[in-house]
């Protein structure tokens, strides 16, 4: 898992009590042997506060309990902070992984989240309750899981954008 510099500085430790956990796919998959099929389960997981953090993660075993709890531990090792302003994300944002590409935007308020399958999943549990999202190329979960992820993590807090440009907090938001 490639993570740039910019991404690492927003990972955050995991708390064990308050992390929710939702399982966006359950693959099973076959391998063909001299004695026949051997089935395997592969779970994707997404785990988060409900308050800005959430993580993903892959799970693979030969049982589906096993595969879901492995990639559950996996989520718990891949947590971020999003920045989340008045329920909704500070601005529109790409995301990209492999063919995966998502296009997040902020929304008013009772909007609710708009996205589908498994950007639905991490945006809910991340916290965030007012979002428009399309999903562009690849339908895998696993990929548009961390094409979403990739755009969560660009974003910036209005709090980050004015300490950088060394100005108050009304002149971001003024233009």
């Amino acid at each position: 898992m490639a993570y740039n510099n910019r991404n690492n500085k927003k990972r955050v430790k995991p708390t064990e009590t308050d992390l929710k956990e939702k399982m966006v796919a359950l693959n099973r998959v076959a391998k063909v042997t001299k004695g026949g099929r051997t089935f395997s389960f592969a779970a994707i997981v997404v785990v988060g506060d409900g308050k800005g953090t959430v993580g993903h993660g892959l799970g693979k075993a030969r049982d589906v309990q096993l595969a879901i709890s492995k990639a559950v531990d996996d989520a718990k090792k891949n947590l971020i902070k999003v920045p989340i302003h008045n329920g909704t994300i500070p601005h529109a944002q790409k995301g990209k992984y492999g063919a995966g590409k998502v296009l997040i935007k902020p929304a008013s308020e009772g909007t609710g989240v708009i996205a589908g399958g498994a950007m639905r999943a991490i945006l809910e549990i991340a916290g965030v309750q007012n979002v428009l999202a399309k999903s562009q190329g690849s339908s895998n979960a696993h990929n548009v899981i961390k094409a979403t992820v990739d755009a969560l993590s660009r974003l910036n807090s209005p709090m980050e954008v004015a300490r950088r440009r060394g100005i108050s907090m009304d002149k971001v938001f003024a233009g």
